[in-house]
């Protein structure tokens, strides 16, 4: 079973403008076989093969010379020193598009080449699990609360969807191999049960303002290790660091970044959530929504291509928005509930347009469990998940 991307209409009109496009992404968020399927004529070699990702980092002119374009080489991240040969390659004939497509698992790493090697001659997509309206319109159900509860617990990972796994199993098998071969390879972690339990520690603040001293206490390590575990999340694209918005608002502003997975599938199991009324009647259900607006906001970016460009607004007098998408001088706010009452305005958002200035405001969405769309004032509508 195959789900359709919101992305690949983005990659197939970069390719006809560039030489190379890079995909990054977690693992198995379905990188390879979206390439895969949108071109099948390409050539495929992934350096996930020890063998070959030596050969590409000891002569990587020769492994080129041997792997002729169009090609896909999946995993790039395991041989970095082959970007330099790439731009040798894309500077014989920088009008011939396409040549060249990348996966990779690892963006810090992968952006570090990109930017010394390939600056202007590669486009740049980071592949997410599956979003809500990815599944929505494959399997076009009803929109229910029902629905939302179980895919916050099933999560995006397409394997799921396309082998109906059950998310236990699928995820304590993710987790593991995650473990294993990206983190072992990025920091010299002995015990990975104390990793592991960082990880489970780390869910239950998904939606909250970060404190590593604060989780350093909880893990009993130091805030520096603290610093470098959720280094390695941001890298392979596990968590999200949200910024704070800034501007002369007249008021002194929370500078902490926000944390949030960009899967609550994942982010259930960690947090032993696995059936869909122990889900509704947690305490962390708000948080959990937050996470999963947050997660098809960012996609609404990545998925064309795009730099992600959103933010949190709180100040010390506990003042918040969710998310802030600025324009200009202009701002586009959002702000999740997991309930509404119909027509009402949340008090929050009252207080902050007249911090920000209405006149500032493109619009509100409020966007909620249910499947209501309504305009409640000017230029504010309660939305759905779909129609984000």
């Amino acid at each position: 079973m195959w789900i359709n991307r919101e992305i690949s209409q983005y990659i197939q009109e970069d390719i006809k403008t560039r030489p190379c496009v890079l995909l990054t992404g977690a693992r198995q968020t379905g990188k390879s076989s979206l390439l895969a399927r949108l071109f099948p004529d390409y050539r495929y070699v992934s350096l996930d093969l020890p063998n070959l990702a030596s050969e590409a980092r000891e002569n990587g002119s020769y492994f080129l010379e041997k792997n002729t374009p169009p090609i896909i080489i999946d995993e790039i991240q395991y041989a970095p020193e082959l970007f330099r040969f790439l731009k040798v390659e894309i500077d014989k004939d920088r009008s011939h598009f396409g040549r060249y497509l990348l996966t990779g698992s690892q963006k810090f790493s992968l952006m570090k080449g990109v930017s010394e090697s390939l600056s202007g001659r590669i486009s740049i997509f980071e592949c997410h699990s599956l979003s809500v309206r990815e599944i929505y319109h494959h399997y076009s159900p009803s929109l229910s609360t029902q629905h939302i509860l179980q895919w916050m617990i099933q999560g995006g990972y397409p394997e799921i969807h396309a082998y109906n796994l059950k998310p236990e199993r699928f995820y304590a098998d993710y987790l593991a191999t995650y473990l294993e071969r990206d983190v072992r390879q990025l920091v010299n972690i002995k015990d990975l049960s104390v990793f592991d339990k960082f990880l489970r520690l780390l869910a239950l603040k998904s939606g909250q303002i970060l404190s590593m001293n604060s989780l350093a206490s909880d893990v009993g390590v130091s805030s520096h290790a603290i610093k470098s575990w959720i280094s390695i999340l941001e890298a392979s694209n596990v968590i999200y660091l949200l910024k704070p918005f800034y501007n002369n608002y007249g008021k002194r502003l929370v500078k902490s970044p926000k944390l949030y997975f960009l899967d609550t599938g994942l982010l259930c199991f960690l947090s032993g959530l696995h059936d869909i009324n122990v889900l509704e009647n947690s305490s962390l259900l708000g948080s959990y929504f937050e996470t999963l607006v947050l997660g098809q906001l960012i996609r609404n970016f990545c998925n064309k291509g795009l730099p992600i460009n959103l933010y949190y607004f709180r100040d010390n007098h506990g003042n918040e928005i969710d998310f802030i998408v600025p324009s200009g001088t202009d701002v586009y706010l959002y702000e999740s509930k997991w309930k509404l009452q119909s027509g009402t305005m949340p008090k929050n958002i009252a207080k902050l347009k007249s911090i920000i200035g209405e006149n500032n405001i493109k619009t509100i969405k409020i966007i909620t469990s249910s499947n209501t769309v309504e305009q409640i004032e000017k230029n504010c509508f309660v939305t759905n998940l779909i129609d984000l």
